[in-house]
């Protein structure tokens, strides 16, 4: 018959029980406080990081933004010239009472406006037909969308001088198209007119294709289901996009008229150097001179620094109020649809 023999825990020295594991909860003082430190570092870092990776914008906005911004709202109320800029003569408002009474900032201003709606109205149309034109399946559509990226990557003075010689008086292309169908040389950089079309043909071909690459990223955002269930009440092409694909677009349209006017205001490198005399004059009657170039023409031609920061902060006022009507216009077409 099998016997069982059982084994009982040998006492220990001292008569009392084997020692066990310590209790669950008795840690080491040393590795809670370790702990401790790292879990407040991470919060640290967790709270302050993102400042420290957003720090050097601020950093480069406050010494080239702010700075230059109050610097020249103060330098507006003093007549200070180029050659002396920290000899400061206290006048107000006189520097911006006198842009009121000069007759070549309202030119500037004008000039500025009608360059402005003869090179935004045709972009924008422009850039509208060869989005939709885009939209669909065609085959090396990623090549289009290079080229129309191209004038925008493309230097200012190359594409400005390449029109300087494309706009010839005597020995220009377009010229030439025109005489070759009976139409008389046109003085494209003497006259007033001419020469703002042909500014406003830098800026044209220069812009439209970037508003174009804008408006095909918000048709391909269109949900499909629209455009099938016009289809499936009969909608041809043409009226699909003008009850489906514009009306989505609104948005998008505001955002692009909105930069292209505040582009348009500040105007500077195309003039400049579509000028024969490479002046910031605007031609010799001041025919295209933009309000840009008059800032840059009082400023660093002429030195007075006082009126060219008043004319700086004028044209700022001009950019808030061009925000003001287009949040206002955004905000109705929000609660309209």
């Amino acid at each position: 018959m099998a016997t069982r023999h059982d084994t009982a825990a040998l006492p220990s020295k001292e008569g009392g029980a084997a020692p066990g594991r310590p209790p669950a909860g008795a840690a080491d003082p040393e590795a809670a406080r370790k702990r401790a430190r790292l879990s407040r570092r991470w919060q640290r870092d967790m709270r302050w990081s993102p400042y420290a990776f957003v720090s050097p914008f601020f950093l480069l906005f406050l010494a080239f933004g702010l700075f230059p911004l109050v610097y020249t709202g103060w330098a507006s109320l003093h007549q200070v010239e180029l050659t002396a800029p920290t000899d400061m003569t206290w006048v107000g408002l006189r520097n911006y009472t006198r842009i009121f009474d000069d007759d070549f900032f309202w030119n500037a201003a004008k000039n500025t406006l009608t360059i402005g709606i003869i090179s935004t109205v045709p972009q924008l149309l422009m850039a509208l037909g060869i989005a939709h034109i885009l939209n669909y399946k065609l085959r090396g559509s990623t090549f289009y969308r290079v080229v129309m990226l191209a004038p925008y990557a493309t230097s200012i003075a190359a594409a400005s001088l390449v029109f300087v010689l494309l706009f010839g008086r005597d020995y220009g292309m377009i010229n030439w198209a025109l005489g070759a169908v009976g139409i008389d040389d046109i003085d494209w950089q003497n006259d007033k007119w001419p020469s703002q079309i042909a500014v406003a043909t830098i800026v044209i071909w220069r812009w439209t294709g970037y508003n174009a690459l804008i408006y095909l990223a918000a048709m391909q955002a269109i949900p499909q289901d629209l455009y099938e269930s016009a289809a499936l009440d009969g909608a041809n092409r043409w009226q699909q996009f003008f009850h489906v694909t514009l009306p989505s677009l609104r948005p998008t349209i505001l955002f692009t008229c909105v930069v292209s006017t505040i582009g348009a205001s500040q105007l500077f490198g195309e003039p400049l150097l579509f000028d024969a005399n490479k002046g910031a004059s605007g031609g010799s009657q001041h025919q295209f001179q933009t309000l840009g170039l008059y800032l840059y023409e009082q400023g660093w031609v002429n030195q007075h620094l006082g009126r060219a920061s008043a004319i700086a902060w004028t044209m700022f006022l001009i950019l808030i109020v061009i925000g003001i009507v287009n949040y206002v216009i955004s905000r109705r077409l929000r609660a309209s649809s």
